[in-house]
């Protein structure tokens, strides 16, 4: 169906509600290219399930967690949060090669909100990645992660990564719609998201680091999600230190959410509405 055929579908209506019409047409148009081009897919769950298998085999044997704790554990809220800070180069990928297809152009010559092609990407890339964590996990299962906390903080751990899939999707919006071409934003994105996934404390300890570099890896977004998941999930954190990051780590993480899209957002819409002009 063509995109002026599901635009037929939406409710009659101004406002809000047409602007959430619209933005669910657009997710629904997005999602329609997953199996329709499943190597996306596919290649992003192959290189997810890629780290697990390497940390956890390859090196895992190699770093001794104290108190005789299980790496394996320690190590999957980590990936699950990298996986989902990665996501944003989908997201940037995804928006710049709309944009210089000339998508963007067919979308401003419908009656359509001017606001549902960034909400539907956000929305699109939450569902998306809501699949490659159900395998994520189902990965870790296999190589020995659990959860020992029960359902209710399961299902905490698992909102807490789609409300950061969302953030992290605005900018990869902001990025995607600054870059000239699909492979200047591949390498733009990779840059920015790799010191963020790495100075963290997803594969190795903050106290490892220098002394000048471990207050930015406490306070790293994707440090404070992973300590989140394993205090809901009751996984091993043996290197928490005193610092408020990591005694609080959900409160943190939450206003990490909310800064990231009060900032990228606003930046994502009004960079949108530049080019429209």
């Amino acid at each position: 169906m063509t995109a002026t055929g599901l635009r037929t579908l939406a409710p009659a209506g101004g406002g809000l509600r047409q602007t959430l019409a619209d933005s669910l047409i657009v997710a629904w148009r997005n999602l329609k290219r997953v199996p329709r081009i499943p190597e996306l897919a596919i290649f992003a769950i192959l290189q997810s399930i890629m780290f697990v298998l390497l940390f956890a085999f390859v090196f895992g044997g190699a770093i001794p967690l104290p108190g005789g704790g299980n790496y394996r554990e320690y190590l999957m809220p980590g990936i699950f949060a990298q996986t989902i800070v990665f996501a944003s180069a989908t997201t940037a990928i995804g928006v710049t090669e709309d944009l210089h297809k000339g998508i963007l152009d067919r979308f401003r010559s419908l009656p359509m909100a001017r606001a549902a092609f960034l909400a539907g990407r956000t929305v699109s890339d939450v569902v998306y990645n809501a699949g490659i964590l159900v395998v994520l996990m189902l990965s870790g299962l296999v190589v020995g992660w659990t959860v020992h906390t029960g359902l209710a903080n399961l299902l905490a751990g698992v909102g807490l990564l789609l409300m950061f899939v969302f953030a992290m999707s605005w900018i990869g919006v902001w990025l995607g719609l600054g870059v000239p071409s699909v492979e200047v934003a591949q390498q733009v994105a990779f840059t920015v998201l790799f010191p963020i996934t790495f100075v963290s404390n997803v594969f190795v300890p903050p106290q490892t680091l220098p002394s000048w570099l471990q207050p930015v890896a406490e306070w790293n977004p994707t440090s404070t999600l992973t300590a989140s998941l394993r205090e809901l999930w009751g996984n091993p954190n043996p290197y928490a230190s005193t610092a408020f990051p990591s005694q609080y780590p959900v409160l943190v993480t939450v206003a990490w959410f909310v800064v990231i899209v009060a900032v990228f957002a606003p930046l994502a819409v009004r960079r949108y509405r530049s080019m429209s002009r």
